[in-house]
């Protein structure tokens, strides 16, 4: 059943909720689920205190403070108790971006924030809106304030966040356990040796991948300096994304000599050809990060997790056997070819990653959303 207009809202608080976002634009349009399909990223229509706060001031904290994030997040983790008067600042702050929504009248809404969730809750309560609206969760554990009172379902990574969210209130009924939704292509197969052609890399030696998320590049940096330490003859390949600097600034590790092969590398529109060769990703877990690289059977050595979200991301990897997890920096070389020398080990995490990936969660959540349009 495809509906008439599907609205997605996301907020550009980190990459990850945009990420997820367009993510389910590319299903909702590979399965035909709506005539229109609009996605807006509420901060860019909101008021300049909001961007401030959501976006500038969470990265300064990111690399200035993470503690202080920590701090927050546990701080703010208390469900039903904060809603009306952070509905209060949203109203205030996103007067250009409620208009926008009733313009849409869409008859589906996803969320994958909880502030236009929130938004979107107020506006169904007062009867301005009258589409449902499924919200989707986009870290592997539910925090507080994605809680709110009126929603048709939640879309959430894994059992265990199901039955928190029954511990909160929310009826069974209403919870999809889904995963996070992420780009469709990584649910498509990808041969490693094919990839590592593509690629250029050779086939005989473990390929790691450092991805830079947030960090700046001395974090990265502190990351690849002792890795040339490392005993094992490998490919380590350091993923700079859009940060021209830091490819730049990274760029003499190219020509570092030893068993150790480094390769720098700036944006590219096929990280899931890049997971799909690796043998092990080197980065902080966030929601959407991890998400792509176990739909790929690829594990993760976690480090610098953000307290709060992705410390609890780190948790559900270890658990699971999907991750290591180094939190001395100056050893990461070691540790890793400590891992590299262990093939039965590796090949543990990798099956564990494949076992617990969800490549199909953005499908998954159009499917089951379509469902709540009568």
């Amino acid at each position: 059943m495809a509906v008439d207009r599907l609205l997605i809202l996301s907020a550009s608080a980190g990459a990850g909720h945009v990420r997820a976002a367009d993510a389910l634009v590319k299903a909702a349009g590979e399965a035909r689920a709506a005539r229109e399909i609009i996605h807006y990223d509420i901060l860019k229509y909101s008021a300049g205190l909001m961007r401030a706060l959501y976006s500038r001031t969470y990265f300064k904290l990111v690399n200035a403070a993470p503690e202080l994030l920590g701090w927050m997040y546990h701080r703010t983790d208390q469900p039903w108790k904060l809603i009306r008067r952070r509905t209060v600042f949203d109203r205030a702050n996103l007067r250009r971006m409620i208009w926008m929504i009733e313009k849409a009248d869409p008859d589906l809404i996803l969320c994958t924030h909880f502030t236009p969730a929130e938004v979107v809750s107020w506006l169904k309560h007062h009867k301005r809106l009258r589409g449902p609206q499924g919200i989707v969760i986009t870290d592997l554990d539910a925090h507080g304030m994605w809680m709110v009172p009126t929603y048709e379902r939640y879309f959430v990574a894994r059992e265990e966040t199901k039955v928190y969210l029954a511990s909160t209130g929310v009826p069974a009924a209403r919870i999809g356990v889904t995963g996070i939704p992420i780009d469709p292509v990584f649910a498509r197969p990808k041969d490693r040796a094919v990839m590592r052609r593509r690629l250029g890399l050779p086939a005989g030696r473990p390929v790691v991948l450092v991805s830079a998320g947030g960090n700046g590049a001395e974090a990265v940096e502190a990351i690849l300096r002792p890795m040339k330490g490392m005993r094992t003859q490998c490919v380590v390949i350091a993923m700079c994304g859009r940060n021209e600097s830091m490819r730049k600034r990274l760029a003499p590790y190219a020509r570092a000599r030893g068993p150790v092969e480094f390769r720098v590398m700036g944006y590219t529109t096929a990280m899931d050809e890049w997971m799909a060769a690796a043998d092990l990703m080197v980065g902080k877990p966030g929601g959407l990060t991890t998400s792509e690289a176990l739909a790929r059977g690829l594990p993760l050595a976690v480090v610098s997790p953000i307290p709060g979200q992705e410390e609890r991301n780190s948790d559900v990897l270890l658990e699971e056997g999907a991750a290591i997890r180094c939190n001395n920096l100056p050893a990461i070389g070691w540790k890793i070819d400590a891992l590299l020398g262990e093939p039965r080990r590796l090949a543990a995490l990798k099956r564990n990653a494949k076992r617990i990936g969800r490549p199909h969660a953005a499908r998954d959540v159009i499917r089951q959303a379509l469902e709540l349009v009568r």
